[in-house]
């Protein structure tokens, strides 16, 4: 399996998570299951059916999880020496060249990435656009409305 890349924060979550799931969200499913058999007629019992159907959520999410972290490769940007590029990790300060905007976005891994933090995939095309680039820059990206331009204000490894 391909290397994951993470950040140390995007690790600690899935870290937290996992935890979550095996000590917590275990523990109450198998609860549900045995209240449920305790009711009777499995063949006809709802609560069993959606008891068991959740203890395989909670399962299947366990095993991808501890295979990300198992094929994780953790980058703490704070210890980044890219020379002012924009790599994964970076924060990147961005003024979008048609409207005048100024955003602020860090490339994170696809697990990490929440638009509202200001967090994008590295898959995303804008942060494909970016990789590489240094600040003064100008990246080009194709986004449904057609090609965006953005000029590259500031490059930090936060």
């Amino acid at each position: 399996m391909a290397k994951v890349p993470l950040t140390v924060i995007g690790a600690e979550k899935l870290r937290h998570e996992l935890r979550q799931l095996k000590t917590v969200e275990r523990q109450a499913v198998i609860a549900a299951i045995a209240e449920a058999r305790a009711h009777g007629d499995l063949s006809e019992n709802a609560e069993y059916d959606a008891a068991k159907e959740r203890q395989g959520f909670v399962e299947g999410r366990i095993t991808e999880i501890e295979s990300k972290l198992a094929n994780a490769q953790i980058i703490d940007p704070t210890l980044l020496d890219a020379e002012g590029r924009c790599v994964f990790g970076a924060t990147v300060d961005l003024e979008d060249a048609g409207a005048g905007e100024t955003v602020t976005y860090q490339i994170v891994g696809d697990d990490e990435a929440d638009i509202k933090q200001g967090k994008i995939s590295i898959g995303s095309p804008i942060a494909r656009a970016l990789i590489g680039k240094y600040a003064g820059d100008v990246a080009e990206v194709n986004a449904p409305s057609g090609i965006k331009e953005y000029e590259i204000l500031d490059v930090r490894y936060e």
